[in-house]
């Protein structure tokens, strides 16, 4: 078999060999799952059967050509190219043979998948049946479970997958009964069986006795997915990585958008999404995605948003939904499309676009977050609906819907999901009774300590409806913290709570935002230094001024000055602690003298690059935000749903 892939490129190999070529083109899709090298093989059959006018061979080839999977070829000149060779080898053959319909049957599996429909194909399952053919039944029940991967048909690719387990048996091909396990592997996943994994455990049996590279890739997806799922988040990147390189070693043009998906949760839970703005502007026009997929529109709409640009998340929602959020074709992607809609909607306080949503996804409030094939998992429908509720403002139901989610995702066992749901039931209880509200602070705690010892930071959002109300008494004023600097240390305190904070460049930023609640102020003002309250949101004029100005470089030595003197003092009377201290806060002026002056003692200057500005302050405001929730996770939670970063930050309590 080896020596049939060898032959692809051997020049020693007949012209008119064309038996040669198909027989190691089936072998390389039906035997090694290598789509790459069938294709090259395909082709030069094809080519060889028109030119001896050999119509069964060209039909062969022409099936050959469209690989194991729907919608193989992506750019418009390929798949062209190829349905023409198909409908002309279909226009030469018995249309009564089973070569017939096994054409038939693929080019009706690739319409009704472009057009999100599936009746035509399920007709030639029928049809199938009828003829008794067993590879043409297998391929059809195939071509058939690719266009009902959407949330609604799930007992339907149940019953065609175990067909096609059953159907292996009869057509004699290893592709078959590996297809037809990968299938059912995939529903399983799909409709949350707690015996997923089983069926995966049988699959890899199947494949560590002999490779099959394209089914391979898929396994390899999965297994990004379940790592993400058990929280092993550096660990799943390093599979994405392992996954991508396969599939495009075997010619899968799903190796892009696939990486892309793995990236994109991976950073979702890690708290980094806005770093992949750039990457996600680019892959939402990739031509090797699948046209069935809108998911990247709602990635980068979520990305962009919480990176503070609401215009291009803005835009990419309305790319995605184009008004009418019902008009979205209930694909593989569709629920996935459909969380991003929610998150993206709750961060720009879309109240209707959320409500749109809740509505939708209503029916599917059971079902697991899934793409694709088991390519990535977020966790349950019902945090979505919770998180939709709390953006119109519903907190009694955003409350309902979070406690199911946390339950569902702990049956999942998807960990990270659980953090989110947990974090997002601690916002929505608090607003409902109170930041002293037990079953919030167990909540909240519950999430930090997951979330720490999982390494994430549960990306923020607002926690209200476009009103800013409470459940609990709408005209109650939410308590605001308080923010003082101590040394080297930070007080911070918030409903009679407080906690102690070492100092960063983060909890800087973070103290000036606290210190001007419902004030949006620039990242490049908060870099550059201290802004007074009212002004930052009117001036947007790029900052090209010194970090410390010439006033506050003499202050800080005038009092670098009256420290050394009082430490000198109190050495002399051997009062070795309080001098501790004070030494701690000159060390802690050096510092931040050293770091607002360059070479030469001049001041360095912040060049207001509004990008740079957004990334370093929202980092640092990230980092301050984690340690805050380490010491204190009720604090720490309230701040994460109410401090908002990006090109523009503001602290907004309540």
């Amino acid at each position: 078999m080896k020596s049939l892939r060898e032959l692809a490129g051997n020049p020693a190999v007949r012209e008119d060999g064309v038996e040669v070529s198909l027989r190691a083109g089936e072998n390389a899709l039906h035997v090694d799952g290598d789509l790459r090298t069938a294709r090259k093989w395909f082709d030069r059959a094809y080519r060889e059967g028109e030119r001896q006018g050999e119509s069964r061979a060209m039909a062969r080839a022409a099936l050959g050509l469209g690989g194991l999977w729907v919608h193989e070829h992506r750019t418009a000149a390929d798949a062209g190219f190829v349905r023409a060779r198909q409908r002309r080898a279909l226009s030469l053959v018995d249309p009564r043979s089973h070569l017939a319909l096994r054409l038939r049957a693929r080019l009706a599996g690739e319409e009704d998948y472009a057009t999100g429909a599936h009746d035509h194909v399920l007709a030639l399952v029928a049809e199938a049946r009828r003829a008794g053919d067993p590879v043409a039944l297998a391929e059809t029940l195939s071509l058939a479970h690719h266009c009902v991967l959407g949330p609604g048909h799930g007992a339907l690719r149940l019953d065609l997958a175990q067909e096609m387990i059953g159907e292996a048996a009869r057509t004699g091909r290893r592709s078959d009964l590996l297809m037809g396990l990968m299938w059912h592997t995939v529903d399983l996943f799909l409709e949350a069986d707690p015996h997923a994994e089983r069926r995966m455990e049988e699959l890899r049996g199947h494949l560590a006795r002999q490779n099959h590279l394209a089914v391979e890739f898929v396994v390899s997806a999965i297994e990004v997915m379940l790592s993400v799922r058990a929280g092993r988040l550096a660990h799943a990147e390093a599979l994405a990585a392992t996954c991508a390189e396969r599939g495009r070693t075997v010619g899968d043009l799903d190796a892009t958008g696939w990486h892309g998906a793995h990236m994109a949760a991976i950073r979702w839970y890690q708290g980094r999404l806005p770093e992949l703005v750039p990457m996600l502007s680019e892959l939402v026009n990739s031509p090797t995605l699948s046209q069935a997929d809108n998911s990247y529109f709602a990635a980068l709409a979520v990305a962009a948003a919480t990176a503070g640009d609401r215009r291009l998340a803005a835009g990419a929602l309305a790319r995605l939904c184009g008004g009418d959020l019902a008009r979205l074709p209930r694909s593989s992607s569709w629920l996935m499309s459909m969380y991003g809609v929610v998150e993206a909607a709750n961060v720009l306080g879309d109240a209707e676009t959320a409500a749109q949503a809740y509505a939708l996804l209503l029916p599917y409030a059971r079902r697991p977050v899934i793409a694709s094939l088991g390519v990535v998992c977020l966790g349950s429908v019902q945090h979505s609906l919770g998180v939709a509720a709390l953006t119109t403002g519903e907190v009694g139901r955003a409350v309902e819907h979070l406690t199911v989610a946390v339950r569902d995702n702990l049956a999942l066992g998807h960990w990270p999901a659980v953090v989110l749901s947990r974090s997002r039931l601690g916002q929505a209880l608090t607003l409902r009774h109170g930041a002293r509200d037990e079953g919030a602070r167990r909540e909240l705690d519950m999430a930090a300590q997951d979330a720490a010892a999982l390494g994430m930071i549960p990306p923020a959002g607002p926690a209200t409806g476009p009103a800013g109300g409470t459940a609990a008494d709408p005209g109650e004023r939410p308590p605001v913290a308080q923010c003082r600097r101590r040394g080297r240390q930070w007080r911070i305190e918030l409903g009679g709570r407080v906690v102690l904070v070492d100092h960063s460049v983060g909890m800087r930023h973070l103290a000036t935002l606290l210190a001007n609640p419902g004030y949006d102020i620039r990242a490049t003002d908060l870099a550059a230094g201290p802004v007074l309250p009212g002004t930052a949101a009117a001036d947007d004029a790029a900052s090209d001024q010194p970090v410390l100005d010439e006033v506050a470089k003499a202050e800080y030595k005038r009092r670098l000055a009256q420290l050394q003197a009082e430490i000198d003092e109190l050495e002399a009377r051997d009062e070795r602690r309080r001098a501790a201290e004070l030494s701690a806060e000159r060390q802690w002026l050096i510092e931040e003298l050293a770091a607002a002056t360059g070479m030469g003692g001049r001041a360095r200057r912040f060049n207001g690059n509004d990008e740079r500005a957004r990334l370093a302050v929202g980092k640092a405001i990230r980092r301050a935000l984690n340690r805050i929730m380490e010491a204190d996770p009720v604090i720490g939670g309230e701040l994460r749903a109410t401090v908002q970063t990006g090109v523009r930050c503001c602290y907004r309590p309540g």
